[in-house]
Parts: C-alpha cells; structure tokens; sequence
C-alpha cells in the first residue's frame, strides 16, 4: 500500500490548524500505509504521535470528548490503530471478515431489508487478541477508534453511571467512530445476581437502551474475559461473536516467527517454540520474544535463543518469565539439550544450533 498524496496534504493541512484529532486520523493511515513494507517506520510513527501530542494540546486545540460531569474526567480516550499484525484461527478470521464486509456494505443491506446491529462481542481469556482485533476493525473501517475510560464512567454515585453511558451513546454516532467496550462485564452484569444493588441493575438497562437507541450504521465493540456473568440480554445485542481461545500450534508459531524473529522465515526455530509454548496466550509470546530482543540490542550480542527457550519452559499463562541476557552456563545448556532430544525429539544439528554450541559438545551433554 502506498501512501496517498491526499493524505500528506490532510497532515499538513491538520498541522497548521493544530488539530490533533485529524492529526492522529491522517497519521494513523500512513503508518498503515507504511506498515506493509516497514514495519519499524510505522512504529516510529506511532511513538511520534505519542510524544508530540502535548505541544499540539498547548497550542490551544482540545477534541471535545465527553466528560463526567463531578470529575471532568473524559469517558472515551481516542486509541491509535495497531501496527502488530492480528493472529486468528480459520473460525474467527472467518467471523471477522465477514463483519468488516456487513459494515463496508450496510447500506446495500438496508436497501435489501436486511440491516441490524453492527455490534460484536470479544470474549475469552486475557491476552488473546481482543484488543487488538477491536483496533484492527477501526482500521479497516478507516473510523477514529473510542475506547470506553471505565474509571470515568463508573461513578461513586451510580446515577451518575447510568448518565455517562447515556453521554457516550449520543457522542460516537456523531464521530463515525468504533466504540469499544472493555471489559463489559462491569457494566453489563446479571440482573438476577442478588449481590447486586437494584441502581447497579438499572447501569445494565441503560446500556441495553443505549444499544438499542443506535442505528444501523453505528460500530460497537465488547470485550469480555468472563462471558458467564454477561446478561442474556446483553448477547442478544450483539448479533456477531468471536470467542477467542489460547493460540493453536499454528497461530504460536506464526507469533514466534513475527515478534521474535522479525517475519525472516525461521520455521525450524518457531515450531519448537510452538511446541513449548502450549498453553501461553499471545501477548505471553510477544512479550518474551520482545524482551530477548532487548536484550541483544542493549547488548550489542546476537539474539540468544537458548535463553528464550529456557524462558518459555519457565512461563506460566499470564506470568511470561524474561530471558536473560546473558549466556547460559554449561549445566543449564546441558538440562535443556537433553530435554530438547528427550521429549521433543530435536536433533543434535538443532540442538547445537538453538543452544550456540558445537556438534561435539551436544553429543557430549547427551552420552552424559
């Protein structure tokens, strides 16, 4: 994808007027852009309008979020896209697809008799990818993505909630923006859960009503880490679900290959990782590989994949240990050599690959 000159005229345009919104809009779609053929110039990017957004503030420019009106703290925060690529199995790319198709094509659907709610819900467990599928639908869509400021909406004086809910319903219309719902549940609990206040009940028919009160064109996000305790209610709301599970073998295997080995092709490597890593989620894999990373630039060494491998045996789900960034000793190499033959059935040639250490010793560690 090429960047559109329409959109280096929009930045400067935006630029000049000090407008910060626009500003992230236009920036957003160029990192896009850039992104399918450097993906660190897209980053750049991103931090770029992380750091300069102050300086843009100061010049006298605010977008008018809605605000509670005790705190005057902003319900919706503007998120940028994301530049990482979205890992998902045939089932939920197949839900995701055809979403971004019903939404590019609601008017045709209208015309047909045939439009509804443009609402999906994201459940499963933590660091599965809803975030970043939320972000990726806002990109596709080419919309500003809003996401929900939970501390700012959940007032100490629950009538208060209710009317902040009401505050967002009628703002993101008007935007043409993606409103994601984070962790929806706190919000959109059983209304026969008799540990709940009766006020707390009435926070979950607001949001009903809320959904209820957008029309057709309107894009709505939730996500959730605990669908049990969602309201049946809230389900009917939203026509399209995807319930994220753990990455499957293939999926952990694409991770390893993009945020460890920078998309370069090293099969061998990140099927191992694959194998070891079972039962970690996504954002468990993208940390360890970004933090073995560091590790090798800060340390000005080549990238130590024994140290990964030791890391991700290590790991639990939701508690990624780091690697280290220094060599391992000998006793260590030869614990994990012989596991890696033993139990995963990798060959010496491998073995003396992964761990940095010549054929002689790897069959010395393995007669041992």
């Amino acid at each position: 994808m090429q960047v559109e000159h329409s959109d280096i005229i929009a930045l400067i345009e935006a630029s000049l007027e000090a407008n910060y919104s626009d500003v992230r809009s236009v920036s957003n779609r160029i990192a896009k852009a850039v992104s399918e053929h450097d993906v660190e110039a897209a980053k750049q990017i991103k931090s770029m309008l992380r750091r300069k957004g102050v300086p843009l503030r100061s010049s006298g420019y605010m977008e008018n979020l809605p605000v509670d009106t005790k705190s005057r703290m902003p319900l919706l925060e503007e998120q940028h896209w994301p530049v990482s690529p979205l890992f998902l199995n045939q089932d939920a790319k197949e839900v995701f697809e055809t979403y971004i198709a019903d939404v590019i094509n609601i008017d045709q659907l209208i015309g047909s008799g045939l439009g509804g709610r443009l609402n999906m819900l994201l459940s499963g467990p933590p660091g599965t990818g809803k975030t970043l599928i939320a972000g990726h639908i806002a990109a596709q869509l080419n919309r500003p993505l809003y996401v929900v400021r939970l501390d700012s909406v959940i007032s100490s004086l629950l009538g208060d909630t209710a009317k902040n809910l009401r505050q967002i319903f009628e703002f993101v219309p008007a935007k043409n923006g993606v409103l994601f719902l984070d962790e929806v549940d706190a919000v959109a609990k059983l209304r026969n859960d008799a540990h709940e206040v009766g006020e707390l009940k009435r926070v979950v028919n607001t949001l009903i009503q809320g959904l209820d009160s957008l029309d057709d064109h309107t894009v709505v996000i939730a996500a959730t880490n605990h669908a049990s305790l969602l309201d049946p209610a809230i389900w009917r709301r939203f026509p399209y679900k995807i319930n994220f599970e753990l990455p499957e073998l293939g999926i952990r295997s694409s991770l390893w290959d993009h945020f460890l080995f920078q998309d370069k092709g090293e099969e061998a490597a990140s099927k191992l990782l694959a194998e070891l890593s079972e039962g970690l989620s996504g954002a468990d894999i993208e940390s360890i590989a970004i933090a073995a990373r560091r590790k090798a630039v800060l340390n000005n060494i080549q990238l130590n994949l024994g140290s990964v491998i030791k890391a991700v045996i290590s790991s639990s789900p939701g508690n990624a240990s780091m690697p280290l960034g220094v060599e391992m000793n000998n006793a260590d190499k030869k614990e994990l050599a012989c596991l890696l033959y033993k139990k995963h059935n990798v060959s010496k040639v491998d073995i003396s690959k992964f761990l940095n250490i010549s054929r002689p010793t790897t069959n010395s560690y393995l007669k041992e």
